[in-house]
């Protein structure tokens, strides 16, 4: 039990996490979509997945955002010989006690740096996939609960680079959402000589929030309205990977949960009580990518997951919010009292009509027909797979 209240409003919820997002700017330079992100994460209970070259600041993200807030911080260097047990606790015998004593591993913290993750075996990986979902360790047949707040922060680098291991498929499906880094401009990285020059700005950072005050953000952000409106637009998003000819694996009902729990994050974080399709929108891609599975075909035509997300995101359309739509007031699922519950650019873009009784809806998916009912080549100007 804490000392806090169950709940926090938006404004602490805001104050908090901006304190939070200011002391890990103070150490990466340059990337705030990328602090808010890991937020988002943090509040939505996810994991992340930082994936990029070396040198541009993993780790030195992972380990900022765990030393911003006051809570138990352990780190996993994966290495090839690292074994599972070294992650989850092992059963040690006493002698004086002739019984054996359960020693915890380095998962039994509340939050858990993995550095380089997929330089160890998929025997010693696959030793998160308990923890990371149901939030527990079984062993032995003893099941040992994990502390809360609980959140794995992962690096990895490509798998072009040597001595990496693929991350399995049930691992991927775990981590909420993937974040690349990527090279700072020239001026953060001139700014970055200045800070890192000298001592570690790590060494300076002090924790700005209580692992308790996480623990109240979070029942917050669970009170969060989704209208059904919204729920349909994402389950439309995930579904639609599924049927992609240029997708052997799509998105699993894990996913559909995580683009939720997401989106109301990022909706308390920018002020509000509830999410809005943008919200799923501009989450879909770090969200869903890196689960989906490419056909051998679409990996010839240098076809990403990243690019068929984003193009999904374009063709499903996207629900009109209006006084018809579930929400917490007159405008809907939009902010209350406001009409129509419109906000932002998806709602100002026009919905599609309703089809008239009995008639069929085309298939926005569907690869284009010839001349005699053949599939054709793709029509001029759309993209590949639609």
């Amino acid at each position: 039990m804490t000392t806090y209240e169950e709940r926090a409003n938006l404004g602490d919820l805001s104050n908090t996490a901006g304190e939070v997002r200011r002391s890990v700017e103070s150490v990466i330079e340059g990337k705030p979509e990328v602090v808010r992100l890991a937020l988002t994460v943090l509040l939505a209970e996810g994991h992340l997945l930082i994936e990029d070259v070396p040198g541009v600041g993993k780790t030195m993200l992972a380990k900022a955002l765990a030393r911003s807030i006051d809570c138990s911080v352990r780190r996993i260097q994966f290495t090839p010989d690292l074994l599972p047990s070294d992650i989850t606790g092992v059963s040690v015998y006493d002698q004086q006690r002739k019984d054996f004593e359960f020693k915890p591993g380095a998962v039994f913290a509340q939050i858990v740096i993995g550095d380089e993750i997929n330089r160890a075996s998929p025997k010693t990986q696959s030793a998160l996939l308990e923890s990371m979902e149901e939030r527990q360790v079984t062993i032995d047949g003893s099941t040992y609960e994990l502390p809360d707040p609980f959140m794995v922060v992962a690096t990895q680098n490509p798998v072009e680079m040597e001595g990496t291991y693929p991350l399995p498929e049930a691992q991927r499906d775990r981590f909420m959402a993937r974040v690349s880094i990527g090279y700072p401009s020239p001026a953060a990285e001139l700014e970055m000589l200045d800070v890192h020059g000298g001592p570690s700005p790590l060494e300076e950072l002090r924790p700005v929030a209580h692992a308790d005050e996480i623990v109240k953000l979070v029942e917050t952000v669970r009170g969060v309205h989704v209208s059904d409106a919204v729920r349909r637009y994402a389950v439309e998003l995930v579904a639609a990977t599924r049927a992609h000819q240029d997708l052997r694996l799509g998105a699993s009902p894990r996913a559909t949960l995580h683009l939720l729990r997401a989106a109301k994050a990022a909706a308390a974080l920018a002020g509000r009580e509830f999410a809005l399709p943008d919200d799923v929108q501009s989450l879909a891609v770090p969200v869903l990518a890196h689960r989906l599975l490419p056909t051998a075909q679409a990996q010839l035509n240098r076809r990403t997951a990243e690019q068929v997300v984003g193009e999904i995101v374009q063709r499903v359309p996207v629900p009109a919010i209006g006084p018809s739509s579930n929400g917490p007031g007159p405008g809907g699922s939009g902010s209350p009292g406001s009409p129509g519950g419109a906000h932002g650019p998806a709602a100002g873009r026009p919905a599609q009509a309703p089809a008239a009784r009995g008639t069929a809806q085309p298939n926005p998916y569907a690869q284009p027909q010839a001349p005699g009912g053949r599939p054709g080549a793709p029509q001029a100007g759309r993209p590949r797979g639609y």
